[in-house]
């Protein structure tokens, strides 16, 4: 059985041209609506995400965009994962505690500082090389802390609409490879 996406947007709550909002639609997917997209806390967020894993059914794959990610992994810090969560993807995270976070986005603030435990199911990062709001060093670090697989997607940009990426095939190509590898083998019986 396939799991059921757990849609995870950033700032803003991602647009309608956003591949988080055309994945939700493209794969039926569940998607974590905050009351405020424009002012996260990590107790706020991650208080909603545990609203929609507890109303989900199913095995779940959690996927994260730029602040999203944080709340994921704030998530797993506040309430430890869920033992129907699969795996994560965790896409673009941005860094909370950068130092020009102020001018380009001040509210992020408020998820720092970013959770630096083994997250308790698999995760795959993927990260560009020269995203404004997170260091692909820094991504790199986030991804051996939380003890996920890396991908670096190259010079592409925040992986948003801005950069790009409304219908983000490549990161359907990276989901599916991900889904595959968290999926446990059928147990045959004879």
């Amino acid at each position: 059985m396939t799991p059921t996406l757990v849609i995870v947007p950033g700032l803003g709550d991602s647009g309608p041209d956003h591949w988080n909002t055309l994945w939700t639609e493209k794969f039926g997917a569940a998607r974590v609506r905050q009351d405020d997209p424009e002012a996260p806390t990590a107790e706020g967020w991650t208080a909603r995400l545990q609203e929609v894993v507890e109303a989900t059914p199913g095995e779940l794959v959690l996927v994260g965009h730029s602040c999203g990610v944080l709340t994921i992994v704030h998530w797993a810090r506040l309430y430890g994962g869920h033992e129907r969560v699969r795996g994560a993807l965790l896409v673009s995270p941005t860094d909370a505690e950068q130092a020009n976070m102020e001018e380009l986005a001040p509210a992020v603030r408020q998820l720092a500082p970013v959770p630096l435990s083994p997250l308790p199911f698999p995760a795959l990062v993927i990260a560009s090389e020269n995203d404004p709001y997170v260091s692909f060093e820094r991504a790199e670090a986030f991804a051996d802390a939380w003890d996920a697989a890396f991908v670096s997607a190259g010079e592409v940009g925040h992986i948003n609409v801005a950069s790009g990426h409304g219908d983000w095939e490549e990161g359907e190509i990276l989901l599916g490879e991900a889904l595959h590898a968290w999926t446990p083998p059928e147990v045959s019986r004879f």
